[in-house]
């Protein structure tokens, strides 16, 4: 069972300018994780989903852009839920970073 984590990222870019920007920077969450990990993501429709799988765990999310914000849900497997409000807090600060 997994915890979602849920969080608005406020933006003043436009749907298409995040979108991109959102392509572009995914793969810089593998750089953010101690030791690598891997990152595979698609679209649907204006919902970017994506996995992130790094020791040993697999980290289920999504992203939807809307005109002024990115509404992220980050779901934690088992043992990570432990840890869900450090890591909330470090998703905040290091989300809006991806669209810079």
């Amino acid at each position: 069972m997994s915890t979602p984590i849920e969080l608005d990222i406020p933006h003043k870019l436009g749907k298409e300018t995040v979108r991109q920007r959102l392509d572009g920077g995914v793969g810089k969450i593998g750089r953010l994780i101690p030791g690598g990990a891997n990152v595979t993501h698609r679209w649907e429709g204006d919902t970017m989903v994506f996995t992130v799988t790094a020791m040993g765990q697999e980290v289920a999310s999504r992203a939807t852009v809307f005109e002024d914000k990115v509404h992220a849900v980050v779901d934690l497997p088992g043992m990570l839920a432990l840890f869900a409000g450090p890591i909330k807090a470090a998703i905040q600060q290091q989300a809006p970073k991806l669209l810079e």
